[in-house]
């Protein structure tokens, strides 16, 4: 399973409302460091298939889910487990570090 794109409308759905935990990324076109963890999340996505879904919301063009969390940088990461935040993490990291995280947190 690839990354889901989520929007302002379909944050509650494809996140909140999910029946396994959900790794949300708010990322935008412009920024770097979300570039650079882009493939690690699109290939944990697909290596975690059926544990967890990981969800990307660009921050452009969705604001309102970015404000609802709190969002002041970007790239930043919120586990929800159940409908609620578990963890959250700011900033890049490789691959390995990113999916120990996922690990630990679900």
């Amino acid at each position: 399973m690839a990354t889901v794109a989520v929007t302002d409308d379909t944050f509650d759905a494809e996140v909140k409302n999910s029946d396994i935990p959900v790794v949300v990324d708010f990322w935008a076109e412009w920024c770097g460091p979300c570039k650079q963890i882009g493939p690690a999340l699109e290939e944990l996505a697909a290596e975690m298939e059926g544990q967890v879904k990981i969800a990307k919301v660009d921050v452009d063009s969705n604001p309102n889910a970015a404000a609802a969390m709190g969002v002041r940088g970007i790239p930043a990461l919120f586990i929800f487990k159940d409908g609620q935040v578990v963890s959250n993490r700011a900033g890049a990291a490789p691959k390995a570090a990113l999916q120990s995280w996922i690990k630990d947190s679900i």
